[in-house]
């Protein structure tokens, strides 16, 4: 059973949209909002989206013991949206009404998103209840970034319902997943495909989403780390909550950003699928097609080499441009032929490009390309190989933090 727990802010209408991907995945769902969240939702919307009784107080019910009973039960907690004063009174463990008992009695994972003001939650009192609720082992991820109440715009703002559903569906296949283990590191990641420019209009790329990248990138900072998020060719892809994101279009523009930001990392993912080659010149106008509907120009391109971005900075961290105790991570999308097989390439090219750990991907058929599951290989360069096991993205992205954080300890 998962517990939906709804504080009174103005997002409360968000978690109408969380109760019902729990419910359309299967699972059981209570919602247990406060006095002050039915004021913006009423319970008959909560009711016929779970399809359970809602109550706020520890009175009612009374022989069934529910402010006992539903924690006991309950596979996973989740509290969208966490205000201000939900949070102090779950850090003070107040039991004054259904809800904050419920928070006592659970043994399960406990998620809180807080939603609030920007100066509601850069107040001291407000990140000091935060860290003693991560201190009892509850998960308080970091809220977006946007538009609040009236004109204001800032930090405070509830994650959109699908990414704090995805981290929920995450934390109860991977226990783990959520871990503040990045806390204070810094960790650079890219993602998506990179275009190459042929004139105005046409470009060449590939079928990279940025999807696994941009996992990474939200897994990660809500482990505690200060993202950057170097983002190819993403299209729809919303910027993860609490991370900085720089936009790139080319190998090349890819290649100056890795670098610049890249130098003072703990953790370098690069995840994005980087074009081998460009042509060779970027046409100035459109190229157009002849009368024939023929045009030589585009029958015939001259291509280059692209820059190895990920042998490049395993070579900058030789050189000093990348911390010498840095871990990079790299990926590669494979296919097997008669020569050999995914795993056979795999293997090669950890050997040939250097990274610490390489996410191997068999592609085709509808595989890791954009899709929301993936599955391959994560192979050490100190000959450890792990399977990974086909789920989502999010998962697959926990187990690669879980390596690579192993890494980065032992780097220190």
């Amino acid at each position: 059973m998962i517990i939906v727990g709804v504080g009174g802010g103005i997002a409360a209408y968000k978690a109408c949209a969380l109760i019902r991907h729990f419910t359309e995945a299967g699972h059981q769902v209570r919602v247990i909002p406060t006095e002050s969240a039915l004021k913006f939702v009423g319970a008959a919307t909560f009711e016929a989206l779970s399809g359970q009784p809602v109550q706020t107080g520890v009175f009612e019910s009374i022989p069934e013991v529910p402010h006992v009973r539903l924690g006991q039960e309950a596979d996973l907690v989740v509290i969208a949206p966490a205000t201000a004063d939900l949070l102090a009174r779950a850090a003070q463990g107040r039991a004054d009404d259904l809800l904050t008992a419920t928070l006592l009695t659970a043994r399960c994972p406990v998620v809180f998103a807080p939603a609030m003001h920007t100066e509601m939650w850069e107040h001291p009192a407000t990140r000091a209840n935060v860290a003693t609720l991560r201190a009892h082992g509850a998960t308080v991820i970091e809220p977006a970034s946007g538009r609040l109440t009236g004109k204001d715009t800032g930090a405070g703002r509830l994650p959109e319902p699908d990414q704090i559903a995805a981290l929920a569906d995450v934390l109860l296949e991977h226990p783990g997943a959520l871990a503040r283990d990045l806390e204070g590191r810094r960790v650079v990641i890219s993602a998506g495909g990179t275009k190459e420019a042929l004139d105005p209009v046409r470009y060449l790329t590939n079928r990279s989403s940025g999807k696994q990248g941009y996992a990474l990138a939200r897994l990660a900072a809500q482990r505690g780390a200060h993202v950057t998020l170097v983002a190819g060719n993403t299209i729809g892809l919303p910027d993860p909550p609490a991370v900085d994101v720089v936009r790139i279009a080319s190998a090349l523009d890819l290649q100056a950003a890795m670098a610049e930001h890249a130098a003072g990392a703990d953790l370098v993912i690069m995840a994005a699928a980087v074009a081998d080659y460009r042509p060779a010149e970027i046409a100035q106008t459109k190229l157009k097609k002849g009368a024939d509907g023929r045009s030589d120009a585009l029958e015939t391109i001259t291509m280059i080499e692209n820059p190895d971005v990920l042998a490049g900075l395993v070579q900058s961290r030789r050189d000093g441009g990348v911390r010498a105790d840095s871990v990079i991570v790299g990926f590669a999308a494979e296919t097997g032929d008669a020569q050999g097989s995914v795993l056979d390439y795999g293997r090669a090219k950890l050997r040939r490009k250097g990274c610490d750990l390489l996410v191997l991907n068999a592609v085709g058929d509808g595989r890791a390309f954009e899709v929301d599951e993936n599955s391959g290989w994560l192979l050490g360069a100190d000959g450890n190989e792990t399977a990974l096991p086909l789920g989502s993205k999010m998962a697959m992205a926990a187990r690669i933090l879980d390596a690579a954080v192993a890494r980065v300890g032992a780097a220190r």
